[in-house]
């Protein structure tokens, strides 16, 4: 789950990070109510989980509640990368002597949590990661020793972080490397994270993943997701417990998948994308899917028009594959999607059973992964 901005602000609040003073409001009463409130200057921010708001409008500013009525306006309801702004934060506006950056995700070669920080923050982080990439340091934590002040000093030395502000860089990330693991989060990241003019670190932009296997620790988050502009087709999905992520490309060969597994489903959509393809969504139907739950995850994967053709990958442990086979046949039964645009591999428990079923459907199964994606990408080209 993936927070926006104002929400990240309140984690962070809530850890002792400094964030700027800000309210979040929907609409142009409230923003002049806040601003009525309390009379500064102030940033309008729109609230959207995309990058690039400041180029495409997203970020003006205010003094008065008379002057905030003309930013509010044409922020709230604005498009920005596809996504639109339903709320604005309303923050007061820092003196900032110097941006700099600071992140904590999860290296996936070491498998540990990863620091990444640097003295030059800002909108242009990534082209500095691929100009001057020794002006980004990064540190792989053991989960084990966890965070100390010493790894701190050394971050913030090879990140050439300036001497007069290292004991409140240390400070800071350390509040952030426990919140990381207190919400089981996949990335926190200030960008920038503002040395003002009168010295002090204060978090001026927010980003804030959390993998939702870990919400069952702060059920309270969960409140948070109705304010998140999930796609409609993700919103349906988690009307039915369905695992299910729209991914926004647009290539010609678009790809259904729906898989078993995380590990599997992202395999899948990697031997797609090998074969020539694109896949349209990230599907998981987990482990022991019973027929009902197969005819959902198809109906709606398939309710996307960018698929071109549907490639199902099954392998069967927990999962019979003579239920994963009678479910699609329950899906298909009476739909508008077509056998021919179909590609089923199903290998494991019941896999012979499960074919015959399929077999006596009408819909053939694909020995491997590969011929599969290969014969998905076939058919979408066709």
């Amino acid at each position: 789950m993936r927070l926006l901005e104002y929400q990240g602000k309140e984690l962070f609040a809530k850890a002792g990070i400094p964030v700027p003073r800000g309210r979040v409001a929907s609409s142009v009463e409230e923003a002049v109510q806040i601003m009525r409130e309390n009379p500064a200057p102030s940033v309008v921010k729109a609230q959207v989980l995309v990058g690039g708001r400041g180029k495409a409008g997203g970020i003006k500013f205010c003094t008065t509640a008379d002057d905030v009525r003309e930013p509010a306006r044409a922020i709230l309801g604005m498009t920005i990368k596809g996504e639109v702004a339903k709320r604005i934060l309303i923050e007061q506006r820092m003196d900032i002597e110097r941006e700099l950056y600071l992140s904590i995700t999860v290296d996936r070669a070491s498998k540990r949590p990863i620091i990444i920080a640097s003295a030059m923050g800002g909108m242009d982080i990534e082209e500095v990661a691929a100009t001057d990439p020794a002006a980004i340091a990064k540190y792989c934590i053991n989960p084990a020793g966890g965070y100390w002040p010493f790894i701190g000093r050394r971050v913030a030395r090879e990140a050439r972080i300036p001497a007069e502000i290292t004991n409140q860089f240390v400070s800071i990330l350390g509040k952030l490397y426990a919140l990381f693991f207190d919400v089981g989060a996949m990335l926190l990241e200030i960008n920038p994270l503002a040395i003002t003019k009168d010295g002090k670190l204060v978090a001026s932009d927010a980003k804030v993943d959390i993998d939702d296997n870990g919400l069952i620790r702060h059920p309270e988050l969960d409140a948070w997701r109705t304010d998140l502009p999930d796609h409609a087709l993700e919103q349906r999905a988690r009307q039915t417990n369905l695992n299910y992520a729209y991914l926004s490309g647009k290539g010609n060969e678009s790809i259904g998948v729906i898989g078993n597994g995380a590990g599997l489903v992202m395999g899948t959509m990697d031997a797609v994308r090998v074969a020539g393809g694109e896949a349209t969504d990230f599907c998981d139907i987990g482990g022991g899917a019973k027929a009902d739950v197969v005819r959902n995850a198809v109906d709606i994967v398939t309710s996307d028009p960018r698929v071109k053709a549907l490639f199902i990958n099954i392998f069967g442990g927990i999962t019979r594959g003579d239920e994963v086979a009678r479910g699609l046949i329950a899906a298909l039964d009476g739909g508008k999607w077509k056998k021919d645009r179909l590609v089923v591999r199903l290998t494991g428990t019941n896999e012979k059973e499960g074919r015959a079923v399929l077999a006596a459907a009408g819909i053939a199964a694909v020995e491997t992964m590969n011929d599969g994606a290969a014969r998905a990408v076939a058919i979408a080209k066709m």
